[in-house]
């Protein structure tokens, strides 16, 4: 018997599936992975997206994509990862959106234009992404875990700089 959410709420355990898929996704998107975790990370993540266009708002949708992007891009899989992130950062810039999402916004798609070996557009993202990185006060970056994002650009980064060498 299913602890949660009810069987009879098949919209719950859509949302259910959506957490949970998204947030390993993200929770092995920062470790050194194996290549059955690579798969893992890139199953979770088209999971969780495919179980928030079931029920998601926009909004869940969105912050789905941003995942596929960054997802994407640490696989190598530099055109799907960038097409991502010009998607999702085309939704978070036009609207507003907190600091701390534009931030994750600009890094992912630094990210997927080095993926895509996209130099200018990682130059100009990556230039975006440190302006929003220092717009964050202190006290958000601490409670929001920016220690990620900083793991995700460096990265980005790293690989733009040895890519350029």
């Amino acid at each position: 018997m299913p602890l949660s959410p009810s069987d009879s709420d098949l919209q719950d355990w859509h949302k259910h599936f959506a957490v949970q898929a998204n947030n390993r996704a993200w929770e092995l998107s920062v470790l050194e992975r194996t290549a059955e975790q690579d798969q893992e990370m890139l199953d979770a993540a088209h999971a969780s997206a495919w179980h928030w266009s079931a029920v998601g708002t926009e909004l869940n949708r969105m912050r789905a994509t941003m995942l596929l992007a960054e997802v994407h891009a640490l696989l190598g899989f530099g055109a799907s990862a960038l097409r991502y992130a010009e998607e999702m950062r085309a939704y978070f810039t036009a609207r507003e959106t907190a600091d701390w999402e534009l931030a994750f916004t600009h890094v992912i798609h630094a990210h997927a234009a080095s993926a895509a070996d996209a130099v200018e557009t990682h130059r100009i993202a990556y230039e975006k992404a440190m302006a929003a990185i220092k717009a964050i006060p202190s006290a958000s970056t601490i409670y929001l875990g920016l220690t990620a994002t900083n793991a995700i650009f460096d990265c980005a980064f790293l690989s733009r700089q040895s890519a350029s060498r």
